[in-house]
């Protein structure tokens, strides 16, 4: 076990304050306040077991009664601020599902200004748009109406809708089944531990929690060349990143490329790809131009369909996981960590944003206990909310 850090360059407390001005990127849009990030925590790369999801699928035929989504409005605990957004209020969709047989799934679209494509309108927009097209659908096996879902919202514009209808699907039939979401993508854990958020704090109680092991992520906030002298730096004061994550704008792939091969082998450091990637696409080139060492996975920015297919060919091509999310609620994190826990693939796992909320809106689901969450033997996901109470 080990003590894992994320730091966010634009908070660099005072331990990592040598006078280059690089430690803090320039543009005037990264002024806001970020937050640091720490865990203790294992590695958890157990190899998948039986892997059912897949024929459930093929076998289970699908007959929607009811389908719906509402906006989820839940406030923080304080600001979320990150490089490129700030929060102060999460407004996210909530989707509601109920199959003919009384058996009902949730699901979550979380929205992020400047990381996900829609806001909160055009996303309950879209959403109820897919709810009228499930429920207006023949029964049919699962997979063709997720692939249908798929061709009413493909690519990255509507991710996080199209996320969080397949949660709610799939949610639904793991009820139907009376089997849980983590037996059911693998069976390897019931639990996962996270990374935690620390409140933005003064310099030294930062540095006291963060010590000397830490994952710097830029957000996009750096060029390479500042990227470099980052590392350059950090390495003189002897600190070693275990993770950089998104150095560079989503769109520099040779940025991307060149701090990655700069931090592997002169540093010894791995380069994540966060909102440089995207979809599958994104994550061929990654792989084929050797551009990063790891794929974070977020359910939000390539649907549940999208995250297993690239799962999938990441692992084949040696690249380690990382899973995490968006600001929101036990609904969407629970699926999120569900697969983590299940698959047990994912070298990285920061999954602890509904932490930030100042109030919980989601009735059961996982059992929390500092940063490890604890699935149980509850059928589906196990969370839902209070729908009266959520107009």
């Amino acid at each position: 076990m080990s003590l894992v850090g994320f730091l966010h360059p634009l908070t660099t407390p005072s331990f990592l304050s040598s006078g280059s001005s690089l430690l803090r990127p320039k543009r005037p849009f990264l002024s806001q306040a970020p937050c640091l990030k720490f865990s203790c925590r294992g590695s958890m790369t157990a190899t998948v077991g039986s892997f059912g999801f897949q024929s459930l699928t093929e076998t289970f035929t699908v007959d929607v009664s009811r389908a719906e989504g509402r906006p989820l409005n839940v406030p923080l605990v304080a600001p979320f601020t990150i490089a490129s957004s700030r929060l102060d209020v999460v407004k996210n969709v909530a989707i509601r599902v109920e199959l003919s047989n009384g058996s009902v799934g949730w699901g979550e679209s979380p929205i992020l200004p400047f990381v996900t494509a829609e806001d909160q309108a055009s996303a309950l927009e879209k959403a109820m748009d897919v709810c009228s097209f499930i429920k207006r659908s023949k029964p049919k096996a699962l997979k063709l109406l997720l692939e249908e879902i798929v061709e009413i919202v493909p690519g990255h514009a509507f991710a996080s809708v199209r996320a969080g209808v397949e949660m709610a699907l799939i949610d639904a039939v793991a009820n139907s089944i009376r089997v849980p979401l983590w037996r059911l993508f693998g069976g390897v854990s019931k639990s996962i531990t996270t990374d935690i958020t620390i409140p933005i704090l003064p310099p030294l109680e930062a540095a006291k929690l963060a010590e000397k092991y830490f994952h710097q992520d830029a957000n996009e906030g750096y060029t390479a060349a500042e990227a470099i002298e980052v590392l350059k730096v950090l390495h003189e004061m002897g600190l070693s990143p275990i993770l950089f994550e998104q150095p560079v704008h989503r769109d520099n792939w040779d940025g991307l490329r060149e701090v990655s091969q700069v931090a592997r082998d002169i540093y010894g450091v791995s380069v994540a790809a966060d909102e440089s990637c995207r979809g599958l696409f994104d994550v061929q080139r990654i792989i084929h131009g050797k551009l990063a060492d790891v794929i974070n996975i977020k359910l939000a920015k390539v649907g549940v369909l999208g995250a297993l297919e690239i799962i999938e060919i990441a692992r084949k091509a040696g690249l380690d996981l990382m899973i995490g999310g968006m600001v929101e609620t036990r609904l969407a994190m629970g699926f999120a960590g569900h697969l983590a826990a299940g698959l047990g693939c994912f070298k990285f796992i920061d999954l602890d944003t509904p932490l930030l909320l100042s109030e919980d809106p989601v009735i059961g689901g996982y059992e929390v206990s500092g940063a490890v969450y604890v699935f149980n033997n509850a059928r589906g996901q196990g969370g839902f909310l209070n729908w009266n109470c959520n107009e």
